[in-house]
């Protein structure tokens, strides 16, 4: 597992769909993953600072784990099936751990609310990360010299040009660059 930061919230242009983009902690590894705008908006809200009069959806859940003894202590986005992203929530309840599924989108929108430390499995980064070159522009997995890389099938690559079309319309240039402040 590897760590994430949030690196930014960023809306497509041409479609109007957000994406939350992860950055490996350690290294200039990212992770787009689509998400709602309503849950965009709970990430942003809370990464902005802005307080709102009464609690929002993910500001409720986050009361009730509270309130009933258990502590949100991480969050893993764990795996990627059929472009479809999936996540745990890492709870510590009564001296034990345990993990409850959650979409990543709403597992994001706690972390950043109890200020607990996002991991991806190493695998769903190998299927979606992307590593940027020095210009900005995604280096492609057989550009890496990834073992495997030339063993792409080509309904593989079908699949993914859903992801790939949607990074295409985004501006990847400024990644990095105000870290933790959602973009635009």
């Amino acid at each position: 597992m590897q760590e994430m930061v949030i690196d930014s919230i960023r809306v497509s242009l041409s479609n109007y769909q957000r994406v939350v983009i992860l950055k490996e902690k350690n290294a200039d590894r990212y992770l787009p993953i689509w998400i709602g705008p309503a849950e965009a908006d709970a990430i942003a809200v809370k990464l902005q600072g802005v307080t709102v009069p009464r609690p929002l959806t993910h500001d409720l859940l986050r009361s009730i784990i509270s309130t009933l003894g258990a502590g949100l202590t991480h969050i893993v986005v764990s795996d990627l099936q059929n472009d479809t992203f999936y996540a745990k929530l890492g709870l510590q309840v009564n001296g034990n751990r345990i993990e409850v599924d959650s979409r990543p989108s709403d597992a994001i929108a706690l972390a950043v609310r109890a200020q607990v430390p996002i991991f991806v499995e190493e695998s769903v980064l190998e299927k979606a990360g992307i590593l940027l070159d020095e210009s900005g522009k995604p280096v492609l997995p057989e550009e890496r010299g990834q073992p495997g890389a030339e063993e792409v099938k080509e309904e593989d690559l079908r699949r993914m040009s859903a992801f790939t079309e949607f990074i295409k319309t985004l501006d990847l240039e400024d990644l990095g660059k105000g870290q933790g402040q959602p973009g635009a």
